[in-house]
């Protein structure tokens, strides 16, 4: 047995069974709430059920991160991420299953996924690559708390590996990297005056109609990587404006978010929107790059062929940005709806879990 840290404890509050079907243990860690912030419970869970059910695997604790690997000395490193956190409960705990679907807050986004990683840790005690499994907290709020980034800052050398697969919901597709996004408040100024004299101020509400008709035409890319078609968009999210019903406003601000292809880079990104609001203000208040697909890599050609999955694009941002600014190849494979995610119908096809873990388990187990 792999020595554990001190103190690690061996039974935990909840009981987890890592050996039986990834459906149950899917339906045992949606009823184990993990709103971000909130993991705890959920950490403390999974850490005693690997201490006690996987004791070919190493462990490591950072705060309510779990980590574990093996240490075969196989010439190739596989990686598998979920996060433990799920956005606020709707009204949708405890989980039920029904007609093989399984409802509840997580289910999809992405404690299925969570559920697949941590079954084939227990059961596949000498994977043909070393396996590392990293199960973090607050993916679903601000990046700084990303529980990533303090593994990153912390404990780097449990994120090298020859490929990374984050369990994200794919509904069981294979999605290869994915969009940067940044955020932009676009500003217009005016002067205040009372509206029934309007004619002594400037509108500055009025004066945001041209952000609005540049975005009204703004013709996105697509852009093709390794097979994959990345569509581009721009959109205003927010807009405000006004003190009171009878004033004319002095300022206005309108919110853009740009999703764009990985083929750029942020500042790339920053530039483009400058371009496109040539003449306002400008303020960027958020903003990640994309990853690009990284199929070229040995580890993802092989897991390509496990899955028989044709892979496609990744539309939006996930952690598989952060795995590609450390060198590592990622990829996004879970089998969840993303459509699904954060919806209170939240659910997921039980026949996904059992295929997404044959897929898997295969990957892990063939020379």
């Amino acid at each position: 047995m792999v020595g554990r840290p001190a103190g690690w404890a061996t039974v935990a509050p909840v009981q987890l069974d890592l050996i039986a079907d990834p459906v149950a243990l899917t339906a045992a860690l949606v009823d184990v709430p993990s709103v971000s912030g909130e993991e705890a419970a959920l950490a403390d869970a999974v850490a005693g059920a690997l201490s006690a059910q996987a004791p070919h695997l190493k462990l490591q604790r950072s705060g309510d991160t779990v980590l574990a690997r093996t240490e075969l000395g196989r010439s190739q490193r596989v990686l598998l991420a979920g996060h433990l956190d799920t956005v606020p409960i709707a009204d949708n705990l405890p989980s039920r299953a029904e007609d093989g679907v399984l409802y509840g807050c997580g289910t999809s986004d992405m404690k299925a996924g969570d559920a697949v990683f941590l079954h084939l840790a227990a059961t596949v005690p000498e994977p043909v690559c070393d396996l590392t499994v990293v199960l973090y907290d607050c993916e679903e709020v601000e990046a700084a708390r990303n529980g990533l980034g303090r593994i990153e800052r912390d404990h780097a050398d449990w994120l090298a590996a020859d490929l990374a697969i984050l369990g994200e919901p794919t509904d069981g597709d294979v999605e290869a990297g994915c969009q940067g996004t940044l955020r932009a408040s676009v500003r217009t100024a005016g002067r205040r005056a009372h509206s029934a004299r309007w004619w002594l101020g400037s509108n500055a509400i009025h004066a945001a109609g041209e952000v609005l008709y540049r975005l009204g035409g703004y013709q996105p890319r697509s852009v093709t990587i390794d097979g994959c078609t990345y569509r581009e968009g721009m959109q205003a999210v927010r807009i405000g404006g006004g003190v009171a019903g009878n004033v004319v406003p002095d300022s206005c601000e309108v919110s853009v978010n740009f999703r764009f292809a990985p083929d750029r880079s942020l500042a790339e990104a920053q530039r483009h929107v400058r371009e496109v609001f040539d003449g306002f203000d400008i303020e960027f208040t958020d903003g990640a790059p994309g990853a690009l697909p990284g199929l070229d890599a040995p580890a993802a050609q092989s897991f390509l062929r496990s899955s028989g999955a044709a892979p496609v694009a990744k539309y939006g941002w996930t952690d598989v940005s952060r795995f590609v600014a450390l060198g590592v190849p990622a990829l996004n494979y879970g089998p969840g709806d993303p459509n699904l995610a954060h919806t209170r119908e939240e659910h997921v096809h039980t026949a996904r879990i059992t295929e997404c873990t044959d897929v898997l388990r295969r990957y892990l187990t063939t020379p």
